[in-house]
Parts: structure tokens; sequence; C-alpha cells
């Protein structure tokens, strides 16, 4: 009977008909039901991982649902586990210790905090599953939630902080918030950059400023990359050359970057490169090269209307008249532009619903920069510089055709070409 009633009692007296005296059979059954009490703490954490390995586990993988494969990925049935022999102790730490109040109440306030910290992992472990499943709707491809994610995580992992600091200083929650507000602005200074990030983080989400796999430049950073992650206080980009580089949240939105994306949703891609011409090839069709040019089958109905043009324009009354110096003719450089954009006009990979147009640009001493200005079919990398390449390499190869040139600074073997050529004037001179 004294078992069933008290077994510390019944543990005390056999100790003492042992032979021991009345504080030591005391302290050993003490210790013997602490004893206990552990053994049943660990069975029951044996039998809630043994419960959800072989129970939990069979059930979620025989679901169709992806949901309850990622709760269980993210092991918030495995942490729920661990409350198991924190309730054991908390139950029965009161007829384990009941000899040794002190003692009880540091054991409670020990178990307490370790629950509270199990709950928070396992909380976190919710939302981070959560987070998870959200990856998977097409919506977060558009809505990047994760600053808010660690927001919400940040103010769980707060809240159990306060309890744990109200359990173990005896203070109201309520008495410990005034009493951080006081601090408030040293934790502002502390956390500058946390509390700067996660505002520019909520900023970049909501205005749908940047997501996950856009392509950015940041000139001042030498950042031009893909965005892999966006945290709470970072932005992780993927450089071409495949470097990572880490930029502060708030950054992006103090300083100027450029986002690619809408490139990249158009389908379509802007070519703006300049030839430099040599103003000095730059003259008048003369009566060879337009017969030479006239075999193109391009230019052939374009010199036909200008000649039109130009003999309606010429005659006034039936008398020519012509009070400019040649003003009927056409440049090469004209010439030239017109074949260039029908040759761009007829090109497969050229954006026809675009603006496309050659122009010149104002001169810097460097020649007359020709600028192409065109969009192409497709935003992709290597299929826009191979277009690149091909349109300025078949410009430039074709301008000798029309008698122009291409400017360029002299380089040593002109210099050396220029020395030799006044060496042998010099010599026939003598």
């Amino acid at each position: 009977m004294p078992l069933i009633n008290d077994p510390a009692i019944w543990l005390k007296e056999l100790f003492i008909q042992a032979g021991l005296s009345y504080s030591l059979s005391s302290f050993l059954s003490t210790v013997g039901l602490v004893f206990i009490v552990i053994f049943f703490s660990w069975l029951s954490n044996l039998t809630a991982k043994a419960v959800i390995l072989n129970i939990v586990t069979r059930i979620v993988k025989k679901t169709t649902s992806t949901w309850d494969d990622i709760f269980l990925e993210q092991k918030v049935f495995t942490r729920l586990s661990h409350l198991a022999p924190a309730l054991v102790i908390w139950f029965m730490a009161g007829w384990a210790l009941k000899a040794y109040p002190l003692w009880l109440i540091f054991v409670h306030k020990l178990t307490y905090i370790y629950m509270v910290t199990i709950g928070t992992i396992v909380v976190t472990s919710f939302i981070e599953a959560w987070h998870e499943i959200y990856n998977t709707l097409p919506i977060s491809q558009h809505r990047h939630i994760k600053g808010y994610v660690q927001l919400v995580k940040i103010f769980v992992v707060i809240i159990a902080l306060l309890i744990v600091i109200s359990v173990i200083f005896k203070k109201d929650i309520g008495t410990i918030v005034a009493g951080l507000g006081a601090i408030a602005a040293v934790l502002i200074l502390v956390f500058k950059d946390s509390l700067l990030g996660l505002v520019a983080s909520i900023q970049l989400s909501a205005d749908k400023m940047l997501k996950v796999g856009d392509w950015i430049t940041i000139p001042g950073r030498e950042v031009d990359g893909v965005v892999l992650d966006i945290t709470l206080n970072t932005v992780k980009i993927q450089n071409f050359d495949k470097t990572i580089i880490t930029v502060p949240a708030y950054s992006l939105v103090n300083e100027s970057f450029q986002n690619w994306r809408g490139m990249e949703e158009a389908g379509t891609r802007q070519i703006k490169r300049s030839i430099l011409i040599d103003i000095k090839s730059i003259r008048f069709l003369d009566r060879e090269l337009k017969e030479k040019l006239g075999k193109v089958v391009v230019l052939k109905d374009y010199f036909e209307s200008l000649d039109k043009s130009s003999s309606t324009s010429n005659t006034i009354s039936g008398q020519a008249f012509d009070p400019f110096i040649n003003a009927a003719q056409v440049t090469n450089l004209a010439v030239f532009r017109f074949y260039a954009e029908s040759y761009l006009k007829n090109h497969p990979l050229v954006d026809q619903n675009q603006t496309l147009i050659l122009r010149h640009r104002p001169s810097d001493g460097n020649g007359l920069p020709l600028q192409v200005y065109l969009f192409t079919r497709s935003s992709q990398f290597v299929p826009y510089e191979n277009l690149q390449s091909e349109i300025l390499e078949h410009l430039l190869a074709i301008m000798n055709e029309f008698g122009l040139k291409v400017f360029q600074q002299p380089s040593g073997h002109d210099l050396l070409s220029f020395s030799n050529n006044e060496l042998v004037k010099q010599q026939i001179n003598t």
C-alpha cells in the first residue's frame, strides 16, 4: 500500500530498513525517483519518435497531397516529439522532488524554458514549411515573401525570449516590454543595418522592384548577374562570371539599379551601336560609283526614284534650274544608309514592329558616328550577341563598296608607314 499511495515514503522506509540513516534514506529515495522520472521521459521521447516515424510518416507518404510531405521534410512532427519528455518531467517533478521545493522550482523553470524553446523551433519550422508550400504556387514567381517570413520568425523568437526572461526574473511581460522602450535608442543603433534591411526588403517585395531570377545591374558595385536569394538583410547575386556577391538590401532602395526583367518579358532587346565614319570619305556619287551600286537590286529602284524626283525638281517652266551646288546629287553615305535600313528591314531576326533607324550622332572629332538603332526578336544573350555581331560585321565589310571608310586612331604601324613614305620622298627629292 505505501507503494501505491506514496512511492517516496516506500523507498525511504526500504532504505531505513536496510540500516541507513533517515537523512540518507530520504536523499536516496529522491535520487531513485529522479532516475525513474528520467527513464519515463526517455521512454516517452522514444515512443513519440517511433509513432512519428512508423505511423505519421507512412500516412504522409500514402496521401496524394504534397503539403504534408513538406511538413515532414521540415521536421515539424519530429521536433514536436521533443515536447513529450518535457511534459513527463513537468508533471512528475513534483512527485520526485516533493522534499526539495527549491530544486522543484528550478527544474520547473528549466523545463518551462525548454518547452518554450522547443515550441519556438516547432513554430519556426511550421512557418518555413508554409513558405515552402507558397513557393510551389504560381504567385510565388511574382511575389517574393522571404523577407516577410523572416520577419515573422524574428517576431516569434522575440516573444519566446520575452517569455524566458519573464520566467527567469519573475517579471511580467508588460513590465519587460516597458523597460525595453527605455533602451530603444540603443537597440536601434545596434540593429541599424537589420532595421534598414527589414524596411528595404519589405519595400522591394511590396513594390515588385525585385524578385529571385531577375537579371540586375548595379554599376557602382560591379554587379551584373542574376538574383539568387533575397533575405531580410542582403540580396545574393550570381554574376555572369559565376562569382557570388551579396549587397545590403537597403542599398537597392537608396541607390539606383537596372532590372532587365521588362526586356526579358517583352522578348525583345535593343541594339544601339555606332560606326565611326571617316568624314573625308563622304562625297557625292560619281557616275562610276553610281553605275556600280546600281547593279544592286535593292538600290536599283532607289536610284530610279532619285532620278525622277531630280528631273522634276530641277525643271521649272521647262527650264533647268539648280540654284545650289550639286543639289540634285546624293551622297554615298545617304545611299549606304538606305541600303543598311533595307538590309535590316528584311532581316528575319529584327523586330519590325519596333523602331528601326540609322542616324547621325554629334561628332566629337573621331569621325561621324552613324548609330544603328533597332530591336531584336530574341532577348536571349547568345542569339542577341550573335545577331549584333552579324549586323555590324556586314555593315563594316560593305562600307568600302560605297566608298566609305571607318575612322580609327592611327596605330604604330600607320605611323611607321607614314615615316617610311616621308623618307622615300626625301630620297627622291635629293
